[in-house]
């Protein structure tokens, strides 16, 4: 489609200001390599007041091509500021391009005015903005989205009455639902939630405050994650009270009214908007980019899927070549009509273990279910037991925790990790396979399905699949916790979701199933006694055994046709 004619009565002129993008913006744009070659200069209308929903100030500031012509507009909302990083990523660089790029800040931050209410005002005022811009003598009526996690649930807040101007979204490293972003079952994502209570409070203040409160969360995160109670106990790190994050910390049950709203999955549901996901195998939020791709695909929506070996920053640091040029592929397809730089595949996802990218016509592509089975010496097997007898056993003790290492993380210690440290821990199980005689590919979800019982009633399983090279090195690929509570020392059975993974476990590598009673401080402590593990006061240790019929689940393709090399960057 072309850039569409409504807008402002004609004859509406517009005198492009003089200004330039501020020089820090400039700065970061000239270290960028792999991207594609600029197309037109680029202006700068910084500071413009767009009424909010509630009439509040929300400042704005407006990129655009320094070129006489129709261009459509991207616009891009956050709360973090709307300086650096995004100053050069969206502002700059798309309108290089040859788009109109509006950055705004979101009520209550980088000098908007009102409250910051975190999710709570973003569909009226995405809306309120969307209709400040029909008023606009540059804007043309063809309107996109594009912006990366919380910049990416407002744009599903705007989804889900999409204005007849929404022609794209491309929805990066994508946050829908802010309750499973906080909450596992059973507990807190700990580390994640002091992580977004740092940047949602200090980002848009600066680079330098909020760099300064990144390394003060460092150095407190041992006294703030152990702390009993841990209620309140961040306030050192933080800095001060975050309302929201003791609102958040402290209601755990997904149907409690504080979360009523708060998921944005229904913007999905009936949503003909062509949309780009995008995401990293470590990614915080790569299970909710999986459910956004179900959900847009049983609604007929044409979307697309690129997964990269990415955690949640580092799609947006080594990886942005890579989703710069899908995101602006997708963008000029649907706003210009110029479908050239898409790829013919639905889904194109890189495969850890080997380095190879794969397009596929859909995620999950088809692939066997297969079992491994944990047995008394430690092995992993295919071979299924006889009987539900217990294996073995563990003690966790809540006062000295399993600790976590990598994974989906927002923090720098994210994605995957030597794994040696852990699995040596008295605390930790393990079940190795013999080494592999040929590839294996997993291209899908993996979950564990374990019998257990435990003599105190209340634990936590956390449950890790690793790939062991020939060095015997132990790399995480995915994981997942669950919550298990069983009726005295009777056992039970509990499926664990471990995310899902694209993974090549070569010739001569082994498969490593880990189980512990947590990963401490990305979630927090079971105290093993029952009592909230936001409010516990004491800590009881629990003796977790696990039966023979526990089992590892894989999704296996049966070939490895297709697959091409990595492309750099």
């Amino acid at each position: 489609m072309t850039p569409g004619t409504h807008g402002p009565a004609p004859g509406t002129t517009w005198a492009p200001p003089p200004g330039k993008p501020p020089l820090a913006a400039r700065m970061m744009r000239a270290t960028w390599r792999q991207l594609p070659a600029k197309r037109h200069d680029v202006g700068w209308e910084p500071g413009l007041k767009v009424p909010a929903a509630d009439g509040s100030p929300l400042v704005t500031d407006h990129y655009f091509p320094r070129t006489e012509g129709n261009f459509a507009t991207l616009l891009v909302r956050s709360p973090y500021g709307r300086g650096l990083p995004w100053s050069p990523m969206y502002g700059l660089l798309f309108a290089e391009q040859g788009f109109h790029v509006v950055v705004q800040s979101c009520r209550g931050t980088g000098g908007s005015g009102s409250t910051f209410d975190l999710w709570r005002n973003e569909a009226p005022d995405g809306q309120a903005t969307v209709a400040w811009l029909r008023e606009q003598p540059w804007f043309n009526g063809t309107l996109g989205t594009v912006g990366p996690s919380y910049l990416a649930y407002v744009q599903w807040a705007l989804a889900l009455e999409p204005p007849p101007e929404l022609k794209a979204m491309v929805v990066q490293v994508g946050l829908h639902d802010p309750h499973a972003l906080f909450h596992a079952p059973g507990a807190l994502r700990l580390e994640n939630a002091l992580a977004v209570g740092v940047g949602m409070t200090y980002q848009h203040q600066g680079m330098a405050r909020f760099l300064r409160s990144t390394l003060r969360l460092q150095r407190h995160l041992p006294e703030v994650t152990t702390a009993q109670p841990l209620r309140g106990a961040y306030v050192p790190a933080l800095g001060g009270e975050v309302p929201w994050l003791d609102d958040v910390m402290t209601h755990p049950d997904p149907e409690d009214t504080y979360w009523r709203g708060a998921s944005l999955a229904k913007a999905t549901e009936q949503l003909d908007v062509p949309t780009s996901l995008i995401t990293g195998w470590h990614d915080a939020l790569l299970d909710q980019t999986l459910e956004q791709y179900d959900r847009l695909r049983q609604a007929g929506c044409e979307t697309s899927l690129l997964i990269g070996p990415w955690t949640h920053t580092s799609a947006l640091q080594r990886g942005w070549p890579e989703v710069f040029t899908e995101s602006l592929a997708w963008l000029r397809a649907h706003l210009y009509d110029e479908p050239s730089g898409l790829r013919p595949a639905r889904a194109r996802v890189h495969i850890g273990g080997e380095d190879i990218w794969q397009d596929l016509d859909h995620w999950p592509p088809p692939t066997t279910a297969t079992r491994w089975f944990p047995t008394e010496q430690g092995h992993l097997t295919q071979q299924a037991p006889t009987d539900s007898a217990p294996l073995t056993s563990l003690c966790y003790d809540p006062r000295d925790p399993t600790p976590s290492l990598g994974g989906p993380l927002l923090s720098r210690t994210a994605g995957p990790r030597d794994n040696d440290s852990v699995e040596a821990r008295q605390d930790v199980l393990t079940f190795t396979s013999a080494p592999l005689t040929e590839p294996l590919d997993i291209l899908g979800p993996v979950s564990a399905r374990l019998t257990v019982s435990t003599d105190t009633g209340h634990a936590n399983v956390f449950s890790r699949l690793c790939d062991v090279d020939t060095q015997g090195r132990s790399v995480n690929v995915c994981d997942g916790l669950g919550r298990l509570e069983t009726d005295g020392q009777a056992s039970s059975q509990i499926t664990v979701p471990m995310s899902s993974s694209a993974h090549r476990f070569a010739v001569g590598h082994r498969l490593r199933w880990q189980i512990s009673g947590g990963a401490h401080p990305r979630y927090t402590r079971n105290p093993g006694n029952g009592q909230s593990p936001v409010d516990a006061t004491s800590f009881t240790p629990v003796h977790i055994t696990f039966h023979a019929d526990s089992a590892l689940t894989l999704a296996v393709r049966a070939h490895s046709a297709g697959l091409s090399p990595a492309r750099t960057g």
